[in-house]
């Protein structure tokens, strides 16, 4: 399996993962998608990691599914099956993580691009990106986590009018609608979302992992399940020096503005 598809790089706590078929719009075939799956179960059990920049090279971020590669193939709908749980595997690894991830989106956004998109917890997107479902079009259905990553970013009926219709949404419709967390010019978007990502990683990294952590995790479970976790999550944070420390200066920058 060839490493050139997704490339990443770690360095200093921050890992970047670029998907790399520019060619191709950064469209996922078969070999990409099992990369994906090794990248993400690579950083999330990398102990070194406090936060993840996810980007892109050429002039789209990614064009989802690779439908091209996959129909001139001469696979079937099984294989394709087989090869939407691979690719899954990444998402569901990433997103259910205790590592925080910035996506840097330059450029379109097209169908599973838009769930592996989401895989990210926070969005800087430039002013020129669009997005857009184009399944139906084509005569297929959502894949890649879009048909839960998508209602649960911007709600079941916005999710509805990008799936059940021919629309494309600028960057400013996608700040609007919740899809993104910022819009900037094109050259801007790399330098903030690896500010975002710093940002993390000088301040309390591992708090900002797990909260990221609870909210994923929480989506899918009971209330009881969630405060249980809540609860055990924040005791084992509150035993770390760095909570220690963090606590202790709240506790004694609050006593001086005490009457």
């Amino acid at each position: 399996m060839s490493t050139d598809s997704i490339l990443v790089h770690v360095e200093g706590g921050l890992a970047r993962v670029t998907f790399n078929r520019p060619a191709y719009l950064n469209a996922m075939d078969f070999d990409m998608g099992a990369r994906w799956r090794d990248v993400a179960h690579e950083i999330t059990s990398d102990s070194t990691v406090g936060a993840v920049v996810l980007d892109a090279a050429g002039p789209a971020f990614c064009a989802g599914g690779d439908v091209v590669a996959m129909a001139t193939s001469g696979a079937g709908g099984e294989a394709v099956t087989a090869a939407a749980h691979v690719i899954h595997d990444g998402i569901r690894t990433f997103a259910l993580s205790d590592k925080p991830i910035v996506a840097a989106v330059q450029g379109a956004v097209a169908g599973g691009g838009l769930g592996l998109m989401l895989t990210a917890d926070y969005i800087v997107a430039a002013d020129s990106a669009k997005f857009v479902s184009k399944y139906a079009n084509i005569g297929l259905t959502p894949d890649l986590g879009v048909s839960t990553l998508l209602p649960a970013a911007i709600g079941q009926r916005r999710a509805l009018q990008l799936l059940l219709q021919d629309r494309t949404l600028s960057a400013a419709e996608a700040l609007d609608w919740g899809l993104v967390a910022e819009v900037l010019p094109r050259d801007e978007v790399a330098g903030r979302a690896e500010e975002v990502a710093r940002f993390w990683l000088d301040n309390a990294t591992g708090a900002f992992g797990q909260a990221k952590r609870l909210v994923r995790v929480g989506a899918h479970r009971s209330f009881e399940d969630n405060l249980a976790d809540e609860a055990a999550s924040i005791g084992s944070r509150f035993d770390t020096d760095e909570s220690k420390l963090r606590v202790a200066a709240f506790a004694a920058a609050s006593r001086k503005t005490r009457p």
